[in-house]
């Protein structure tokens, strides 16, 4: 009879465990989009609207847009808990207050190149911060500058410059598709390397989000931090 005793326990705790494990991570999602909703207050668009969650019908939908490798887009990679798009910079430090508190880990997806996956999976709880709505490019010809949002892709930057001017342009990859977010901070490989350099060597100012929430650019972030972000990778520092 011992036998059919444990045959019988072993699957029940099992089932118990489970059953656990589900009802912590529901209680947890819950209080995170809770949470999201509280610090995201001051935004001019609600957070609502840029929430995806599994149970959301176009979850699938904006979670495979951005993946370029299809060995990561099988029913076996792990999922978010949340994915989130910003329209506003606040709705992103909302995100990583509440990620902070609740211990998930973010990912962030410019283009959604990266080899191994990075930007949108990971083996232990954690959301994406997708930034496809953050990809304005504004043009200044007269010094010779421009500002772009980390959302946009290489192939948008080459179209806005080219709009302005037939004499300018930028040292970047061949790409269209690619993020400048993650191509930017990976160093940035270029077809003009050997006359201008990396595209990371281009860059002359950033603005970027710390582990506190912070907004820091070139001077209040420092010369250390900033050569480190071009070329140090994506997400490693901010």
């Amino acid at each position: 009879m011992k036998p059919v005793s444990s045959s019988v326990l072993i699957p029940f705790v099992i089932t118990l465990l489970f059953s656990f494990l589900w009802a912590t991570s529901a209680h947890t999602h819950e209080d995170f989009l809770q949470c999201l909703t509280l610090h995201a207050g001051n935004s001019t668009s609600s957070i609502s609207q840029v929430i995806y969650t599994p149970f959301n019908s176009s979850y699938s939908s904006v979670l495979e847009f951005s993946i370029r490798n299809p060995r990561f887009s099988t029913p076996a990679t792990p999922k978010p808990l949340v994915i989130i798009t910003p329209l506003h910079v606040s709705q992103i430090q909302a995100t990583i207050k509440c990620s902070q508190k609740y211990g998930m880990q973010i990912r962030v997806r410019s283009g959604g190149h990266d080899y191994e996956g990075l930007s949108y999976v990971s083996y232990v709880p954690f959301v994406i911060i997708d930034l496809i709505n953050l990809r304005s490019i504004n043009v200044d010809v007269e010094n010779g500058t421009a500002w772009v949002e980390a959302g946009a892709t290489i192939g948008e930057v080459y179209y806005r410059i080219a709009e302005k001017s037939r004499n300018f342009g930028f040292p970047a990859g061949v790409c269209p598709t690619v993020g400048v977010g993650g191509h930017f901070s990976g160093g940035g490989y270029v077809t003009m390397l050997r006359k201008y350099g990396l595209a990371a060597d281009n860059i002359v100012d950033a603005q970027m989000i710390d582990v506190k929430g912070r907004i820091l650019d070139r001077e209040s972030m420092g010369e250390d931090l900033f050569w480190a972000i071009r070329g140090g990778g994506g997400a490693s520092f901010g």
